[in-house]
């Protein structure tokens, strides 16, 4: 195969970005390298928003065709959240045959060395950030994301993610030198002295399982982290959301064989209906490294079963939001409309349980009974979305049918403070578009625990009347410690409190927002300077991202010799 990309090609065109974000996630400063806004689209060979659309459409009852080895059926059927069939098809794998395919390549791609790795995958992430608007529709029409929020997280937002996981890879690859002279002295005797290399050796074929509602946000740190590390990577998409991540297989595959490399270090597979292929691929022994995010209960399974794998989960938790005091009333009151409702709270991140002490809170603008925050809240989430297009542009549509039976289900569970009302798409009409719930609980009735204590996944939130702030810390701490919370968010005006929560999170290992009344929200975070998940609660193995998040992906192998 003669390489169209040469290394030295590459580590020009892609070194000083690779070296920005190695210093991003030293100081944990702002950076970006892929532009937010859609207006910045359109130059330099990316696809402008009508290009984009055009693309997508043209996908749009078509096969996707990868060329992959053992390719047996074709397979599709994903229907957009808002309506449209996409009818697009994707290769269904032997495994027998591609797998061993998959391997064949390692050995090149192991000893082109972490730099080399590294650009590869900056380029990868380059063409599909040309192809941002593209991959936006893709992302829209599977995951149900409204557009703007698809373009940005399922886009730019994915990308920083990924290009975070390739930094992390390099720097833990290149923290052992490749070389080493050693010398022992020995007295009046000769030392003894060695020549020692080190080689980082990935640990097989990764296996990467993806999510309906962030199929490329979730999908690419483990992706890339992988593949930064020398290893195969098999994408097994969720069978509602194949689009974005078969793109981006195509992507990677596209660059892997001009530079040089056999392209079969990325590929696809696809299931058939109930086929329930992740279970059987995650038990391959060819199979090293699993990525998922999904349900606890597979994640679970994951966990215990797939042994001869390194597994890294994202499962479920009950995110929780204590209210004790705020000096910024309205502040809160809007930033906690907007965290419930955005995206039809389908986030990993979405608050669930609101704690507030039955007595009140203390305000800028007096005290606050707990009937009068929870009515506030709800009045600011109705006011947020009172407008339909301003609330189809923030809750997208509901991605599947158990999300809308949660919903459902959920008004019987307490007095409804806010009740969810169905909005018209009018682009989309066959959109289910559904506003938030917001149901009051009892922190001291047993009934009520069953309700506040379970993930209800979807826009659902639970106002959780208890006794105090100490026993609203309490309550935090057994939540995390029992079910696990990617984020907890905290509003006090008390020194006393901050550090109770602080505490407790600490302890319990969960990610704390506290007193966020502007435009950051507990349920968003940046690449580069936030960590999502801590790794260190029942909600995720694994943090996106840090250095445990890939060092494990490889091992350091050491030859010796005489010197």
């Amino acid at each position: 195969m003669t390489a169209e990309l040469t290394a030295h090609e590459l580590i020009a065109k892609h070194r000083p970005t690779l070296d920005q974000a190695l210093e991003a996630i030293r100081t944990r400063a702002y950076w970006s390298p892929h532009p937010e806004h859609p207006k910045a689209y359109g130059e330099h060979g990316s696809l402008d928003a009508a290009a984009g659309k055009a693309a997508f459409d043209a996908l749009l009852g078509h096969r996707i065709d990868l060329g992959q080895p053992g390719t047996d059926d074709w397979t599709g059927g994903e229907v957009s959240p808002y309506g449209i069939e996409l009818g697009v098809t994707y290769p269904h794998a032997d495994v027998d045959t591609l797998l061993p395919a998959m391997r064949s390549g390692q050995r090149a791609w192991r000893d082109a060395g972490a730099e080399a790795r590294a650009v590869v995958c900056l380029e990868i992430l380059k063409r599909i950030s040309d192809r941002t608007h593209e991959f936006a529709h893709a992302v829209m029409h599977t995951s149900g994301q409204a557009f703007m929020m698809a373009f940005q997280a399922g886009g730019p937002h994915a990308q920083d993610r990924g290009l975070e996981a390739v930094a992390y890879a390099y720097a833990e690859q290149v923290r052992t030198p490749g070389t080493a002279e050693w010398s022992k002295p020995q007295g009046k005797r000769d030392p003894l002295a060695l020549t020692k290399t080190f080689t980082p050796v990935p640990r097989g074929i990764a296996l990467v399982i993806g999510c309906n509602t962030f199929p490329t946000w979730n999908g690419y740190p483990g992706l890339f982290a992988s593949l930064a590390t020398g290893n195969a990577v098999l994408v097994k998409p969720h069978p509602r959301a194949v689009l974005p991540l078969a793109l981006t297989v195509q992507v990677a595959r596209q660059v892997l064989a001009e530079a040089g490399f056999d392209p079969n270090l990325v590929a696809l597979t696809t299931e058939h209906p109930g086929e329930g292929i992740a279970r059987t691929l995650a038990a391959r022994p060819e199979i090293k490294i699993i990525d998922y995010t999904g349900s606890t209960a597979f994640g679970d399974w994951l966990e215990a079963n797939a042994r001869q794998a390194q597994v890294y989960t994202e499962k479920a938790g009950v995110n929780t939001v204590l209210v004790e005091s705020t000096d910024q009333y309205k502040g809160m009151l809007s930033n906690l409309a907007f965290s419930l409702s955005l995206y039809s709270g389908q986030m990993c991140t979405t608050p669930q349980n609101l704690l507030i002490p039955r007595d009140g809170i203390r305000t800028d603008e007096g005290p606050k009974t707990y009937d009068e925050v929870v009515a506030d809240i709800a009045r600011a989430v109705d006011g947020l979305l009172g407008d339909d297009a301003r609330a189809n542009a923030l809750l997208g549509a509901i991605v599947n049918p158990d999300v809308k039976a949660r919903l459902e289900a959920a008004a019987g569970l307490g007095e409804v403070a806010l009740a969810s009302r169905e909005i018209t798409n009018p682009e989309f009409p066959d959109a289910v578009v559904r506003t938030p719930v917001i149901v009051k609980l009892d922190g001291a009735k047993p009934d009520d625990e069953a309700a506040y204590m379970s993930e209800c996944f979807g826009p659902v939130s639970f106002a959780v009347a208890v006794d105090s702030a100490a026993d609203a810390v309490e309550l935090l701490r057994r939540t995390v410690r029992e079910k696990g919370a990617m984020t907890v968010g905290a509003y006090t005006v008390d020194a006393d409190v901050e550090r109770a929560v602080e505490e407790v999170c600490l302890e319990e290992a969960a990610q704390l927002s506290l007193n966020l009344v502007g435009g950051v929200y507990v349920n968003q975070t940046a690449a580069f300077s936030d960590f999502h998940g801590s790794g260190g609660n029942p909600a995720a193995n694994a943090a996106l991202c840090d250095g445990a998040f890939v060092a494990n992906r490889f091992r350091v192998i050491e030859v010796r010799r005489e010197a």
